[in-house]
């Protein structure tokens, strides 16, 4: 080696850039302080918005929920299911019967168990996953669209039950959500009266909070089954069974977990839609809904959690956006131009097609590019290795090639 070769910088990346340490420091400070940050943002919104923004963001945090749920099982697992909208509509008609009181509504006579709405809504997360179970071990033995139309097929099952089990989900007129509570605590617009800041809570303020509550419990709750060994075994699966069975991988009873892990986020989601709308129809768990969640999982990015997060606020919140400002949306209106509903599945019928297009990974990827770009800006020092100095490295170069049948 001659003596004008330089030695590397530790820790020197293969562009010969490092980022000096405190700039490192400082990166590592920034992500928690943004996100306490972004919390406090949360935590705050209901004393400063008006209620359609929260009754809203009710909307999208249930629908994170199910997002994330569907992730997990088609982004990170490998399995194509279109039937997200039964197992949302098992949790809710579950928590609707287990916490409503029976009684009548026109010529139909409903059931109900009249138990506490936490006991519902266990009840309801609980048959939801349940349910998932036992379609599992045919999910087991299918892939791909033929996975795909089977699951489709319980969808078309669910809605003749709705219509026709009367005494449980009321029918083709649905019935009315109970109020939830927690010890006592209503979260409706009294009982108690709540005041904070001079602010009065009421149903939509309670309802944040809860959304706020279950959504970040969803949210922790994957990313570390992610992080973990299971996760590795899923996405090692998603990539190659054969590959998964040769590591140990137990794949006909990862497929059946994921799809009981699934369910339950679909469950625990149906309660939340049933809670944000305030009653249950079957026409609102038909095909639509399980098309528009396969939507927010492939806008927000397969396999990424903070995609799903994404995707459900984009896909969600659009809709109900539109129709709160559609007389000053452009051909968007009442009388005249697209619905509200129907211009906001067009957006995000357009996004998706654009996302497959130019960024595969999703909005989950456009944010991290941003990050990414924003990321090495903070610290501004950056060590950088001499372009005409090599570094020193153990592996032999071209040049120099080990004999032919050395060991060294």
């Amino acid at each position: 080696m001659s003596e004008s070769t330089a030695v590397a910088t530790p820790g020197a990346s293969r562009s010969g850039v490092t980022p000096s340490r405190p700039a490192r420091d400082r990166r590592a400070l920034l992500k928690p302080v943004l996100l306490v940050a972004f919390l406090v943002v949360l935590l705050a919104l209901p004393l400063y918005v008006e209620e359609f923004w929260l009754r809203t963001g009710f909307a999208a945090f249930g629908a994170i929920v199910g997002a994330i749920g569907l992730n997990l099982l088609v982004g990170n697992s490998g399995q194509l299911s279109l039937a997200h909208a039964f197992f949302l509509a098992v949790g809710a008609v579950s928590y609707v019967y287990v916490s409503g009181e029976p009684g009548g509504l026109g010529v139909a006579e409903l059931g109900g168990l009249g138990l506490p709405p936490i006991v519902g809504m266990v009840v309801g997360v609980l048959l939801a996953g349940l349910a998932g179970l036992l379609f599992s071990p045919l999910a087991a033995r299918l892939r791909g669209i033929y996975l795909g139309v089977a699951s489709l097929a319980l969808v078309f099952i669910g809605i003749h039950v709705l219509n026709s089990w009367t005494e449980v989900t009321g029918g083709f007129n649905g019935r009315a959500a109970p109020d939830f509570s927690l010890f006592g605590f209503t979260f409706a617009n009294s009982n108690p009266d709540l005041f904070v800041l001079g602010v009065p809570f009421r149903e939509a303020e309670r309802l944040w909070y809860l959304g706020l509550a279950l959504a970040l419990a969803a949210y922790l709750f994957a990313r570390n089954l992610l992080k973990g060994r299971p996760g590795r075994a899923l996405q090692t699966q998603r990539d190659s069974e054969v590959a998964a069975s040769v590591m140990g991988v137990n794949v006909q009873g990862y497929k059946a977990r994921i799809f009981l892990v699934s369910s339950m986020y679909a469950g625990l989601a149906g309660v939340m839609y049933a809670l944000s709308i305030g009653s249950i129809a079957p026409e609102s768990f038909g095909l639509e809904l399980s098309i528009l969640y396969l939507a927010m999982i492939v806008l927000g990015g397969l396999g990424s959690v903070n995609g799903a997060v994404l995707g459900a606020i984009f896909v969600s919140a659009l809709p109900l956006v539109f129709q709160r400002y559609a007389d000053l949306i452009p051909f968007v209106g009442r009388g005249e131009g697209l619905a509200a509903g129907e211009a906001a599945r067009f957006l995000f019928g357009a996004a998706i097609v654009l996302v497959i297009l130019f960024e595969p990974a999703g909005l989950a990827g456009i944010a991290r590019r941003i990050s990414g770009r924003f990321g090495r800006r903070p610290g501004g020092r950056l060590t950088q290795r001499p372009p005409d100095t090599p570094s020193r490295s153990t592996e032999p170069t071209p040049s120099d090639p080990p004999a032919q049948g050395s060991t060294t």
